[in-house]
């Protein structure tokens, strides 16, 4: 197992060099079991972290959804774990070569290493929102350079142009998808048939 300073120098070279740090994630060969109970935990701890920030902002204009700490942790760790088949199926169709183990545990690391960066932003926030929010765009732009090149290494594919194409169209099928199954759970709501 990993002790701290080893999750701290696997931190480090995860923005320094995606690709050699998803190399060892990778070669740790982690149960599934192990990994899909790390996703959900991310999603429980991103959800404690949300639900601190919504006590300092005005909800009032937020959906019901995003009001309501564990509907969000339902919905963040549902879409967590359609992330992960969109990609690895995806990916498969760009001609990757990967397993959905290895892709699992590169995207749980992810997931915990943005609880870590929701945490520090969250703090950032209340100290300065200016810097909380510079913070914030850094964090996302550098978490869409590792994706992509996570993406890259766990599916095998040949190069980072690739990769990039695997989220871009994992992206739009997931936003289709959910726009389908909104209208769904919508016509399901009011009581009004789906065939009409």
């Amino acid at each position: 197992m990993l002790n701290t300073d080893a999750l701290k120098e696997l931190a480090l070279e995860t923005v320094q060099s995606p690709r050699t740090a998803a190399q060892k994630i990778m070669s740790l060969d982690l149960s599934r079991d192990v990994l899909w109970t790390g996703l959900i935990l991310a999603g429980a701890v991103n959800s404690i972290i949300y639900s601190f920030s919504l006590l300092s902002a005005d909800t009032s204009m937020l959906p019901t959804l995003f009001r309501n700490p564990l509907m969000f942790f339902v919905l963040i760790t549902g879409v967590l774990a359609l992330t992960v088949h969109a990609f690895y199926w995806t990916g498969r169709a760009f001609g990757g070569q990967g397993n959905l183990g290895e892709l699992l545990a590169l995207l749980v690391w992810l997931q915990g290493l943005r609880v870590v960066a929701q945490a520090v932003m969250f703090v950032l926030l209340l100290v300065s929102p200016a810097i909380g929010q510079l913070f914030s765009l850094m964090v996302g732009i550098l978490g869409l350079w590792i994706t992509v090149n996570f993406v890259t290494e766990a599916l095998r594919l040949p190069g980072l142009m690739h990769g990039l194409g695997v989220l871009v169209v994992a992206a739009v099928g997931m936003v289709f998808g959910l726009a389908i199954l909104a209208a769904l759970i919508g016509v399901a709501a009011i009581g009004v048939p789906a065939n009409v």
